[in-house]
Formats: C-alpha cells, structure tokens, sequence
C-alpha cells in the first residue's frame, strides 16, 4: 500500500532552516509528482510547493518563493522541502501528498 512519512520538523527560531522529508513507498515514485501542504491552526491547508516526475519542474506558493526549495531524489523515493529565512507564520502542520495519498504530517514551529 502506499505510505508517505515525512520527518524533519521541529522548533526553530525566526530566520532558522529545516530540511523537511518525505520517504515513500508502495508505488512508482519516479512517475508521480510530490507536493507539500501545510495547514496552521484555524486556517485551511494550503499548497506550499509542488515537483513535477522528471524533468523536474517546480511550483511555490508566493509566500514560500525565494526561501523554500523542492527537491527529489527518485532513487532514495524521497522528496525534500529545505525552508530557508523561516518566519513565524510558517508555523504550521506539514503533509506530504501525492495523487489523493497524504503523510501523517510533521511539525514546523517558528518561534523565538
């Protein structure tokens, strides 16, 4: 079945770095593209960054652009978010999705 498990969050002060991480399995991760979600308290959950099968192309969300960067390596069927400059209103819950399959989600907090 498929499974996405992402990992890599936690607490991090304004201006710090997280290397987010999505390990998948159950299906042919080369084929398909990855996105992560966030939703923080209150508010929906949004598209933070979409990676396209190969070639790679990339999607931000305007809020992330400049500071956040999506990656995959489809021989260790992992996708990778590296945030960068994070700021307090990144504070969210981080989910991994492809197709209609989500992840459990991890974490983010920015806060000094």
């Amino acid at each position: 079945q498929v499974q996405l498990v992402e990992s890599g969050g936690g607490l991090v002060p304004p201006g710090g770095s997280l290397r987010l991480s999505c390990a998948a399995s159950g299906f042919t991760f080369s084929r398909y593209a990855m996105s992560w979600y966030r939703q923080a308290p209150g508010k929906e959950r949004e598209l933070v960054a979409r990676i396209t099968n190969t070639p790679s192309d990339t999607y931000y969300v305007d809020s992330v652009k400049g500071r956040f960067t999506i990656s995959r390596d489809n021989a260790k069927n992992t996708v990778y978010l590296q945030m960068n400059s994070l700021k307090p209103e990144d504070t969210a819950l981080y989910y991994c999705k492809t197709n209609h399959y989500w992840g459990q989600g991890t974490q983010v907090t920015v806060s000094s």
